[in-house]
């Protein structure tokens, strides 16, 4: 599973937050996992059962337990009736976290989790290849996912404590 390009948007704009991720998957799932993003010059490695690394370093996840004080990415779909949705779940959310981010990768944005500089993510209306890598990061470094349905699919991906809470709180939208 190959994205040549997660941010496409912010590419054409000049803005630096986009990535390339690759995933090898089999029967269980993803089993080699790649997200490059080479305006920064950080590479984030991950393989089922041998940990997360960012340019050749280890690297675990924020243990943030509070969602009060959690640090949370989404993304947003170019699909209006999606969006709406989107929106509408962010209303619940906002309020609830220390502050929301949206760059524009959801590749990234995993990665991101993986490595501790955000406590979590979630996107409803993802496509499998937005996060087929990012997946394996983030359960790599220590952190789990979960499926938010398919209608449209989404994910929630955080620490082990923040995890229910904020599937909850995305679920209930």
């Amino acid at each position: 599973m190959i994205d040549p390009l997660d941010g496409t948007t912010n590419f054409l704009h000049g803005i630096p937050l986009w990535s390339v991720s690759i995933a090898l998957e089999d029967g269980a799932g993803p089993l080699v996992t790649v997200v490059l993003a080479p305006t920064f010059d950080e590479r984030w490695v991950a393989e089922r059962g041998r940990g997360c690394t960012l340019n050749g370093e280890q690297v675990s996840l924020s243990h943030e337990d509070r969602l009060d004080r959690a640090l949370v990415a989404t993304g947003f779909q170019y699909v209006p009736e999606v969006r709406a949705r989107q929106a509408h779940v962010l209303t619940h959310v906002l309020p609830r976290v220390a502050d929301v981010r949206r760059g524009g990768s959801a590749a990234l944005d995993l990665a991101w989790v993986a490595c501790g500089r955000l406590d979590a993510f979630f996107e409803i209306g993802l496509s499998h290849w937005d996060s087929a890598a990012g997946v394996l990061l983030v359960s790599e470094a220590g952190g789990e996912v979960r499926t938010l349905g398919s209608d449209p699919p989404g994910i929630v991906a955080s620490g082990r404590g923040l995890i229910a809470e904020l599937e909850e709180l995305v679920r209930e939208r």
